[in-house]
């Protein structure tokens, strides 16, 4: 039990950083928009190890091979455009997170590494179900919270906030490429 803790709260990390990162780009945070934030990033997270232990062991090295480059392409482009934004002359507008396309984009890039997790969970002698939920819950509170935090961050720094993020997406996105290739 004590290892789907552990488990859980490493990979909400992710997501609580790219959910400070799109909170700190909101003029005013709703509550419903950090529910659907926490509800996409939690439903991946919970899905993707679900997935992972359905595809089971004979896919693993095939899934080794290529998440990495997949949450690295994902989490890369979607912090440059953060930082072309960020620095193009004409009228800054703050990318949202809270659009479907780049929360999408975002869930899934941040919930790879759970897919593997998922594989890893099918040797385990770990209940599937009891640690899908405790997946998906703590990622949902750390995406809430990490909404939350991101705009009281955002108001104190600005508009730095934005050229922040994308180096933060650029860099999740480098440790994954990193954490897998060595």
């Amino acid at each position: 039990m004590i290892n789907i803790l552990f488990i859980s709260f490493s990979l909400a990390m992710d997501c609580f950083a790219v959910s400070i990162t799109g909170g700190s780009s909101t003029k005013k945070p709703g509550i419903l928009d950090a529910f659907k934030v926490g509800l996409f990033f939690g439903l991946f997270q919970a899905i993707m190890p679900l997935i992972g232990w359905l595809i089971g062991y004979s896919f693993r090295n095939l899934i080794d091979i290529i998440d990495h480059w997949i949450a690295f392409s994902l989490l890369a482009v979607i912090g440059i455009k953060m930082l072309y934004k960020a620095f193009k002359k004409t009228e800054k507008k703050k990318t949202a997170i809270t659009r479907l396309s780049t929360l999408l984009v975002l869930s899934v890039a941040t919930s790879i590494d759970a897919l593997v997790i998922g594989v890893s969970l099918s040797l385990m002698k770990i209940p599937l179900y009891l640690s899908v939920i405790i997946i998906g819950l703590f990622t949902f509170i750390f995406s809430i919270i990490g909404y939350f935090l991101g705009h009281k961050i955002g108001k104190v720094i600005g508009d730095k906030m934005e050229i922040i993020g994308g180096v933060i997406l650029i860099g999740i996105g480098i440790k994954i490429l990193i954490e897998h290739l060595l």
